[in-house]
């Protein structure tokens, strides 16, 4: 009984032991210390600037950072109003949308697309099409769809 207690030991130590026999992973360069560099855009900052009115006439005030190429921003139209007194009793205009939400990748040698949406309740869905340049020291946003405003933004 004695012996069939030990072989079965030996067999499950044996198994365990074959189980084991991976090579260690090489060790990552976080593990020794040195943390690897985010990498950079020349265009990394943030950016403040205000639009022309375009066909809408309406301008929109932009504020845009960009981290490690990554675009992130809102653009402000100062002359959105939301529902206003109707004395004609006739049915109101829709509130046009105030705030944008505007996001993409950007690109240092290149011109480079951006998606905006607009801040609205219910299920009235805004979304626009912007096209980013870097020209001189400024960044350069056109609207592609919509009103077609141009913006030329600098570093804040």
């Amino acid at each position: 009984m004695k012996r069939l207690l030990f072989l079965m030991m030996a067999t499950v130590a044996s198994a365990s032991v074959q189980a084991q026999t991976r090579a260690p992973a090489p060790p990552s360069p976080a593990a020794s210390g040195a943390a690897a560099p985010a990498p950079t855009s020349a265009l990394d900052g943030d950016w403040r600037g205000t639009s022309d009115g375009g066909s809408c006439n309406a301008p929109l005030d932009f504020v845009i950072s960009i981290e490690n190429g990554f675009v992130d921003g809102s653009a402000y139209d100062t002359t959105a109003h939301g529902p206003v007194p109707n004395l004609k009793k006739a049915p109101p205009p829709a509130p046009t949308p105030g705030l944008w939400q505007i996001h993409g990748v950007a690109k240092d040698r290149a011109p480079f697309n951006l998606v905006s949406v607009a801040s609205v309740k219910a299920k009235d869905r805004r979304e626009g099409k912007l096209t980013a340049r870097s020209e001189g020291g400024s960044l350069v946003i056109s609207e592609t769809t919509g009103c077609r405003r141009t913006a030329r933004l600098s570093r804040s």
